[in-house]
């Protein structure tokens, strides 16, 4: 009877704690934009695709939305397709 009682205390605990220690947050535009600013970067900026380093700046961010699931799996694969064929 001890163990079960216990188990039951310990299960309420976790429940409990579970419950109470995650923040809430709200979806204002500011954080929204944070929030998209981090998944894709600032590396884009400027980059026009006619360098190396362009074409970087351009598969950083790709990276990012791939990366957060902005875009599928089949729109990842495409650009990992285009890009492969320019640099050959």
């Amino acid at each position: 009877m001890k163990l079960t009682r216990l188990a039951l205390t310990v299960a309420c605990a976790v429940s409990a704690a579970a419950c109470t220690s995650t923040q809430q947050v709200g979806a204002a535009k500011v954080q929204l934009s944070r929030t998209a600013r981090a998944i894709v970067g600032t590396s884009l900026i400027g980059a026009k695709g006619a360098t190396t380093d362009d074409q970087e700046a351009i598969d950083d961010t790709v990276a990012g939305v791939c990366g957060a699931g902005v875009w599928t799996q089949g729109e990842c694969l495409a650009h990992d397709q285009k890009t492969a064929k320019k640099s050959k």
